[in-house]
């Protein structure tokens, strides 16, 4: 497997696609001594904290009191199942947290986390919200049930039986980019912009929803003609990245603007104006700096890791 240095993903667990589709298979999984479970409450995985930040894998004698939570297979390393379980429904839960074991908001932990953790916390969060809320099923209502390993939901009419399954929503992010007239990279220009939601000094990547019916480079288009008034042509993909909160995928890119004019959109942003590269590396740098008067956003965000490489700094 390729390494990523791209946070929430790289993940060392296989899926195990064709496994999972097998009751039986799973169903000795489940019962295997050597399977490992991760118990997430509200969201929150248990993370063991003595020695460094880890992920608090439990072996399958103490997952088999939570039999009946909810529970999703994440992969298999070496051979060894690991599952993550919903764990809200049982009483006193919160007593198993305790000075060196906690459970901490994905959001806030992933950072201190190796890449591969942080990637199985994403997958492990999407999936678990993901079930929360698609409890019912969508074409007739009635109450739907959990099949392959957690990687779809059938509803428990039988008239209907629509089956559905996990949705991941696109969403792209990129930098309105000015190209020097002489060719001389180092006088680029670069778009960034701040909601007025963060905090102070933040700039950012800006950023929206791809719509049905739309490619990724014309929803990059679209989005900076409407935030920030910006007419661009080439379009060039970076990176991309999951991003659980609660599932979508960031679709990092570069356009390249045809003209300096800005219209910035104020319900949207607070404001949008162009940066030069020295300033906008100063600003990388200064991404973790919360007393720095200008920063973009701290490494955990795709924002960072394109302006990053775009920079050439990666």
């Amino acid at each position: 497997m390729v390494s990523s240095t791209i946070p929430f993903s790289g993940s060392l667990l296989d899926r195990a696609g064709n496994h999972r589709r097998d009751g039986a298979w799973l169903k000795a999984q489940l019962g295997a001594e050597t399977s490992r479970f991760l118990l997430l409450h509200e969201l929150k995985p248990l993370i063991a904290l003595e020695g460094g930040a880890r992920l608090a894998w439990f072996p399958q004698r103490y997952a088999a009191a939570l039999a009946d939570c909810p529970t999703l297979l994440l992969g298999l390393e070496n051979g060894v199942a690991h599952f993550a379980i919903d764990v809200d429904a049982v009483p006193g839960i919160e007593g198993l947290a305790d000075e060196q074991n906690k459970f901490i908001d994905v959001r806030s932990i992933a950072p201190q986390l190796s890449l591969p953790e942080a990637a199985i916390l994403a997958q492990a969060r999407s999936m678990t919200d993901w079930h929360r809320r698609h409890r019912f099923c969508a074409q007739c209502g009635a109450p739907s049930n959990a099949e392959d390993a957690g990687y779809s939901r059938r509803c428990s009419n039988d008239a209907c039986k629509a089956q559905h399954f996990p949705r991941t929503d696109p969403v792209v992010i990129m930098l309105g980019v000015l190209p020097d007239a002489g060719g001389d990279r180092q006088a680029d220009r670069i778009l960034l912009g701040r909601q007025r939601q963060f905090l102070p000094g933040v700039y950012s990547a800006l950023a929206g929803f791809m719509e049905p019916g739309e490619s990724i480079e014309e929803a990059v288009r679209r989005e900076l003609a409407e935030e920030a008034g910006l007419a661009t042509g080439e379009v060039r993909y970076i990176a991309s990245q999951p991003w659980p909160f609660p599932s979508s995928l960031m679709i990092g890119c570069v356009a390249d603007a045809t003209s300096d004019a800005l219209t910035v959109d104020q319900h949207e942003l607070e404001d949008a104006r162009w940066f030069r590269r020295d300033e906008v590396t100063t600003m990388l740098r200064a991404s973790t700096d919360m007393n720095a008067p200008l920063r973009l956003p701290p490494p955990l965000s795709l924002a960072h890791q394109i302006t990053k490489r775009y920079l050439g700094m990666d």
